[in-house]
């Protein structure tokens, strides 16, 4: 019972975030496999019709480029990176792992068991395939990625700003201290006598 509430805590204080992992993740989603679906099936025989596996690499460079912009810039804007290049090559060697994941069930399903309609190529790249490989950059972002700790201002709550034990975690305060700081000279020396 315990470790079950130790889960739904820690899932609470993650909500916002994964709210928006997921918002990202459709954004992705949809570039993803509308890409796939344009370059395979565009016009009933798209440029990539007989590449399957060339048309789902390439929707999904297209989808690791707008989930690195809507992850950089809202999901984890406070764990981003200050060296913006190192953080995108971080980001696209989780996210060619990733690709390796969602490609895995499609070559199988695609290749080895003869499944080759539209329907069947899009179950094992994009349900399958996508969500395992979704599950593994979730915590390759938490964990690899977006791993910088950056101010939070008072007042803003952020998943990473409380550790799992519920108390204050260093970025807020340091925000504290900072805030302290900040304050009227006097106040400052009045707290100190």
């Amino acid at each position: 019972m315990a470790l079950l509430r130790r889960w739904f805590d820690r899932l609470r204080r993650h909500s916002l975030r994964l709210t928006k992992y997921g918002l990202v993740g459709i954004a992705g989603f949809v570039v993803d496999v509308g890409g796939f679906n344009l370059l395979r099936f565009a016009g009933g025989h798209g440029p990539l019709y007989g590449m399957p596996l060339a048309a789902k690499a390439i929707s999904t460079g297209m989808g690791i480029v707008v989930a690195w912009l809507g992850h950089r810039y809202w999901t984890f804007r406070e764990n981003r990176r200050s060296a913006v290049h190192r953080e995108f090559v971080v980001f696209v060697v989780v996210s060619l792992i990733g690709l390796g994941i969602s490609l895995a069930p499609l070559a199988i399903s695609h290749y080895a068991l003869g499944l080759r309609s539209p329907l069947a190529d899009n179950i094992s790249a994009n349900i399958v395939g996508l969500g395992l490989a979704t599950a593994f950059r979730y915590w390759a972002m938490q964990t690899r990625v977006f791993t910088e700790t950056r101010y939070t201002p008072p007042g803003i709550s952020s998943p990473s700003t409380a550790d799992s034990a519920g108390e204050k975690g260093s970025v807020q305060l340091v925000g504290e201290v900072t805030d302290a700081w900040r304050s009227e000279p006097s106040d400052r020396g009045a707290s100190l006598g």
